[in-house]
């Protein structure tokens, strides 16, 4: 990967890698922490990137940098889970995006990962594999029950309302 193919990759795949990292983070800072990382990992690695499989290779740095980073802020945060899981709020109609984040979060980082990569970006159940080192078979177990336990959550009366 020459300098300039590097940069044509930056501009075509940055928003994108972006947005999954952020989806799954929910946090700008820490987002934008873990693309920078991952575009610098591809810059070192450049000379032995395809760059027909840069898309791919930026999307695993990216997914693998983002695990590692939620891996070392569980050490270190603590979290009230139980109780913001018990809290009753007001949801208007009008919020469905707000209700389809929650449901979101409520997935484990693997089933969000494999929600955003298939649902929001279109990647193929193989490249989805070879992003998060799962195998074919694994991503559709894995995204059919993810998909179901949003379903469950969308569809269940106090979140209607």
């Amino acid at each position: 990967m020459t300098e300039r193919e590097y940069n044509e990759c930056v501009s075509l795949y940055a928003d994108n890698v972006y947005r999954f990292i952020l989806k799954n983070l929910r946090q700008e800072e820490d987002a934008r922490d873990v693309v920078q990382s991952a575009f610098e990992k591809l810059w070192k690695n450049r000379e032995n990137v395809d760059v027909e499989k840069s898309k791919s290779y930026l999307f695993t740095i990216a997914y693998h940098q983002m695990i590692d980073h939620l891996r070392k802020t569980k050490r270190v945060q603590l979290r009230d889970e139980f109780r913001e899981e018990t809290r009753v709020y007001d949801k208007p109609v009008h919020q469905l995006k707000k209700t389809l984040e929650e449901a979101l979060s409520r997935l484990n980082e693997t089933q969000r990962s494999l929600v955003l990569l298939k649902d929001y970006e279109g990647y193929s159940y193989g490249e989805i594999g070879q992003i998060t080192g799962l195998n074919e078979s694994q991503v559709k177990v894995y995204l059919h029950r993810a998909r179901l336990q949003l379903k469950n959550y969308l569809v269940s009366l106090e979140n209607l309302i």
